[in-house]
């Protein structure tokens, strides 16, 4: 209960708490502040206005205005060529920093930035320290599809992209969503052309935050929160297991394996050691909850001259296992991040950025979940008492003073035989261990202004150096488990005896293993040209090269890419848009005559709202059309290097059952595949329309794309059209080579519609995120003999398996029915469709089922609402996934032979409950014919997750604190994970052989000093 207990302290506390300081709020305050630019220069040409927007201050020269405000009031700072900075005043102010308006606009693309308002090829971006203000979060994409139309999972549904993190491969769990300043997501060819070969099927840029200019800034951010498991699996206690289990048995032909005199035994509990009834998810073993705990300090601050930033940052999470070692178990991340910005001299500019990463997992050497999800709840008692051991069974207490593992001073560790091993035992006695990872993330650059050169000439240069490895240390135990045997002559449960399996030992050696290490490397240079002709006429252009390369421990090749990327770019009055974006690029998967290609793309805009017929208009303030387009050669379909030759592998291992010779040293030679000199790159050939719209005096904004994007040339050995004795079975040997063949189509949309309104004095804002894809295999290698299992016109996410016709119900309908191939088939087995006609039902009959959304659900929409007044910010939001399904296919479903049974086989097939039944008849002998693909098994995974909802207190610092020390503070409660609404909720929240899924209830705080 005492998990319990901190939830609602947690809610009620922060809650109620403000209520005081709210009450205050009509007091006022003395605010006297100076208007600053991005390198600390004072504004003296500053406007304060109030939420009305009425004039209500300026600066004088030296850029300082002084006013008389109400705690929490809302101020607009602004300046002519300056973004205008609104913000909420709860203390006194020292300076208030604008940017410039070109600058404060730019979103961070490929090898550049580029105003918001001139985006086009298909780009999407999040600028994360304002998502943070009202929703805080740690993982970087965190519930990103509801933010960033395009991206669900994937992008505009493809099978990967490239994550790049200042530049830089990375993996994304290297950074976390406090360090970052913006994400950018490449979606369209033209935005991705310049990263090269690995880039071609999107792009998602983390750009960290850096220093500006100005008085040292320092935030302290700190969270407390607990997880909720929810979606626990429900299985069959022993009793009613026992009695299933003769069903089963008795389905089969068999006799019953338990008597009523057991069953009963176990039913009524009252010797759970000699009667076990194992249940893997109570309380005996789990908490009701485990923490979470985060603190994260930020400073940041310098001059004209030089600007940094650092973080350090330590989060810390628990688990819900509560025994044993386990009991320890628990994940911590430490991490230092800090970057400098320097002015060498006026046209040379240097930075340098360092970071690390340290993470331990301490763990048990048993796989806890694995066996909830298999062992049987009455095969054992994982503890013996050994009190219930008769005082003269010499043996048995000479196990008890030998053993090394005698729990609570208690309990010997249960066994049998068969389960000499099992995950309560092994977290008992089994030993620990700890994985090690760390990171090293180092950047530095330099830029250089060449005007003197040619003015609007600019170079800059970028080096990226990562390196990670990971081990697991830990102490391997093994240990003995006992068997006890029972007697009741006394009247008495007794253990008579114990039977050992197993020895006690230990050589507290500590091991180490699965070693790893990755390193990347990643340079790239390029000069920059930008000039303005006549006011009117923008030309840009970049030359770039740029590329990486990654080892990775036990991996003969390295991964690399390596480019040479042009851009062109041309704007006329912000009204007419031309971008040319093309890439040389080198791999070397492909033979050595293809291995260089050149990727062209071209984006056209065109601003509609400048045009004379709409200038001026009430309704459209901006209106923006563009389309784009292009061809990008890439490998990222190329499995592996070198499947252009030919290759044979000798075995002498076994694994070949024939010999050329007999006698001793016997090696025998395979061809794996055969060899294609003429291989050329997979090709992503795209088309996609843009439209940006601000409406309605900049209330409504909406932006989307659609897409029609074809990749072509996927490699694939084509046993189409190759005679079948080019291949075998067993063993497993192909002269057949890899060709460019396979061809998938994919074609969509995506938007952003967002709205703001002013209702009364609150301020609300609600956005609508949407990505819906489809797919198609336009060609494929196949020669299926029936038209309905031809993949090509079909999605290529697709899930294929036999249709079905209930269950069959008497011995006349088996035999009047088709033949299914599939075993042994009685009455309340499923009953399939013979689809060709043959009298048989075989893998022949399978069709198309439905779409797998392997590569992110075909629909997806995202929704977000920020309600602000006053002190006060609430902040919810949702997704929507629909359209795609998936197969009941785990332990927890298909059962059969030995498996443990879950709440699903209650509703199974029996005569008495042949019309309502839902499940098959129980079998300990044959699943082969129920437990495969079909559509019985089928489920829609349409869901709706209330994502996360968050309320946030403004503290009148001035009030509580005087303003002097502290700054800023808001208090903030949220939940995630909170609700799920499906017609399959069950299925979807439950994990099987895995930890339960959570919901996460956080209290959290924020500070600026």
């Amino acid at each position: 209960m005492k998990y319990k207990n901190i939830i609602w302290f947690l809610m009620v506390v922060t809650l109620l708490s403000p209520m005081w300081a709210f009450a205050q709020a009509d007091q006022t305050i003395l605010v006297r502040a100076t208007v600053r630019d991005q390198n600390g220069f004072p504004l003296p040409v500053a406007e304060i206005m109030n939420d009305e927007e009425e004039l209500i201050s300026t600066t004088d020269e030296n850029g300082v205005f002084e006013i008389e405000v109400i705690p929490n009031s809302l101020l607009i700072v602004s300046s002519p060529g300056y973004k205008t900075k609104v913000f909420r005043v709860s203390a006194q102010l020292d300076e208030v920093i604008l940017f410039s308006e070109m600058q404060s606009r730019q979103v961070n693309t490929a090898y550049q930035k580029q105003d918001q308002a001139n985006l086009i090829g298909g780009i999407s971006y999040v600028n994360i320290p304002e998502l943070m203000q009202k929703n805080y979060f740690t993982y970087p994409l965190d519930n990103m599809e509801i933010f960033a139309p395009g991206f669900h999972g994937n992008i505009w549904g493809n099978n990967e992209y490239l994550v790049l993190v200042d530049g830089v491969p990375r993996d994304i769990g290297s950074v976390n969503a406090i360090e970052i300043e913006q994400v950018t997501f490449l979606k369209g060819v033209s935005a991705v052309a310049l990263y090269g070969s690995r880039a071609a099927k999107g792009v998602v840029v983390i750009t960290t935050k850096r220093g500006a200019a100005g008085k040292q800034r320092i935030n302290f951010t700190t969270n407390t929160g607990v997880h909720v498991p929810r979606g626990i699996p429900k299985y069959l206690g022993s009793a009613e297991y026992m009695t299933l289990y003769n069903e089963a048995r008795i389905n089969d032909g068999l006799l019953p394996l338990f008597s009523s005199e057991e069953i009963f035994n176990y039913a009524s509990g009252t010797n759970p050691y000699r009667y076990p009834d194992l249940d893997f998810y109570s309380p005996e073993y789990l908490q009701e909850a485990y923490s979470r705990h985060d603190a994260t300090l930020e400073i940041a601050g310098g001059n004209d001259r030089a600007r940094y930033y650092t973080n350090l940052g330590y989060w810390s999470e628990g688990s819900l296992l509560d025994f044993g070692q386990a009991a320890q178990n628990r994940n911590e991340r430490l991490n230092i991040r800090g970057n400098v910005d320097m002015n060498i001299t006026n046209n040379i500019s240097a930075f340098a950025d360092a970071a690390v990463i340290f993470y331990n997992g301490r763990g048990v050497n048993a796989n806890f979940w694995q066996g909830a999800a298999n062992l049987r709840p009455h095969r054992f008692s994982p503890l013996i008492p050994v009190s219930m051991i008769e005082p003269d069974d010499a043996v048995s207490m000479n196990f008890v003073e030998n053993t090394s593992y005698l729990i609570n001073g208690q309990f010997l560790l249960g066994g049998t035989q068969i389960e000499q091993t099992n995950p309560i035992a092994g977290i008992y006695a089994g030993g620990s261990s700890q994985f090690t990872s760390r990171q090293y993330q180092f950047n530095t650059g330099v830029n250089a202004d060449l005007k003197n050169i040619l003015p609007g000439l600019t170079f800059n240069s970028r080096f990226g150096l990562d390196y990670a490895t990971s081990y697991n240390l830990s102490f391997n135990n093994n240990y003995a488990v006992f068997q006890p045997q029972w007697n009741n002559y006394a009247g008495q449960d007794l253990i008579s005896g114990l039977t050992r399996f197993g020895q006690d030992a230990s050589t507290r050696t500590q091991n180490i293993t699965g070693n790893t290490f990755r390193q990347t490397m990643a340079m790239s240079a390029q000069l920059n040209y930008n000039t303005v002709i006549k006011e009117d006429h923008e030309i840009t252009a970049t030359l770039v090269a740029g590329g990486f390369q990654t080892a990775v421990s036990q991996m003969y090749h390295r991964v690399s890419n390596a480019n040479l990327g042009l851009h062109l770019g041309y704007n006329y009055k912000n009204k007419y848009l031309v971008e040319m974006n093309g890439a040389v690029i080198h791999s070397a998967r492909l033979p050595e005559n293809n291995r260089r290609a050149f990727s062209p793309t071209m984006s056209l805009g065109w601003r509609v709202s400048n045009e004379a017929f709409l200038e001026g208009s009430s309704v459209v303030n901006n209106l923006l059309l563009s389309v784009s387009g292009g061809v990008l050669h890439t490998d990222l379909d190329i499995a592996d290097y070198y499947l252009y030759e030919q290759v044979y592998t000798q075995q002498g291992d076994g694994t070949v059952f024939y010999t050329w010779k007999d006698g001793l040293n016997n090696i025998t030679t395979i061809s794996r595949r055969g060899a294609n000199p003429t291989m050329t790159f997979p090709k992503r050939e795209e088309i996609n329309l843009g439209v940006d719209a601000a409406l309605f005096n900049n209330k409504v904004f909406f932006n989307g794309s659609w897409f029609v994007s074809r990749m072509s040339g996927l490699l694939v050995q084509r046993s189409d059209v190759y005679p079948s004795y080019f291949t075998t079975g067993f063993p497993a040997s192909s002269f057949i080579p890899f060709e460019n063949y396979n061809s998938d189509l994919r074609s969509g949309f995506d938007f952003n519609l967002n709205m703001n309104q002013k209702v009364g004095s609150a301020n609300i804002n609600f956005g609508i995120v949407g990505t819906y894809y489809k797919t198609e295999a336009l060609q494929r290698g196949e020669n299926w003999q029936d038209p309905y299992q031809v993949r090509t016109g079909n999605p290529i996410d697709g899930i294929w398996g036999l249709r079905n016709q209930g269950f069959f119900g008497t011995i006349e309908e088996i035999n009047s029915a088709p033949t299914q191939i599939f075993g042994e088939v009685l009455p309340g087995d499923i009953r399939y469709i013979d689809q060709n006609g043959d009298g048989r039902v075989t893998p022949q009959d399978e069709v198309f089922l439905g779409r797998g959304g392997w590569f992110g659900a075909p629909l997806t929409l995202g929704f977000n609402v920020t309600a602000q007044m006053k002190n006060w910010t609430f902040f919810a939001m949702g997704v929507a996934r629909r359209g795609a399904y998936a197969m009941r296919n785990s332990s927890y479903f298909w059962i059969s032979g030995e498996s443990k049974y879950s709440e699903v086989v209650r509703d199974r097939w029996t005569e008495a409950t042949a019309e309502t039944a839902s499940f098959p008849r129980l079998t300990t002998l044959n699943g082969a014919n129920n437990f495969r693909n079909s559509d019985f098994w089928l489920y829609s995974t349409d869901r709706f997750d209330l994502a996360r909802v968050q309320l946030t207190y403004t503290v009148p610092t001035e009030q509580f604190f005087g303003g002097n020390f502290i700054k800023g503070m808001n208090v903030y409660v949220s939940g995630s994970n909170l609700l799920t609404l499906s017609p399959n909720r069950k299925i979807l929240e439950m994990n099987i052989g895995s930890a339960p899924q959570t919901r996460f209830f956080n209290l959290g705080l924020t500070a600026q000093f």
